[in-house]
C-alpha cells in the first residue's frame, strides 16, 4: 500500500504532520519539494504613530446621502 504524508525536514530530522496508518517496519521514499519560507514574527504596536484616522471616520459619506432615508 502506498501512503503520502506531508511533513518537513529540519536539522537532519523529518517531522510528519500525521501518524502513518500502520506501525510495522516499512520502506519509505523521501521527496524534497521546496524550501519552506521563514515566517516573520509580528511586532505588536509596530505601526503606532504611522496611521491616522480622521475624527469623522464613522460619519455618513456625502456621496451616499441620496440613498439614505
Amino acid at each position: 500500500m502506498l501512503t503520502a504524508i506531508k511533513g518537513y525536514y529540519e536539522n537532519g530530522k523529518i517531522f510528519l504532520d500525521e501518524q502513518p496508518p500502520f506501525c510495522e517496519k516499512s520502506s519509505i521514499i523521501v521527496t524534497f519539494l521546496e524550501k519552506i519560507p521563514e515566517v516573520k514574527k509580528r511586532v505588536i504596536g509596530s505601526l503606532q504613530g504611522k496611521i491616522e484616522i480622521s475624527d469623522d471616520f464613522n460619519e455618513p459619506l456625502d456621496d451616499l446621502k441620496e440613498y439614505m432615508y
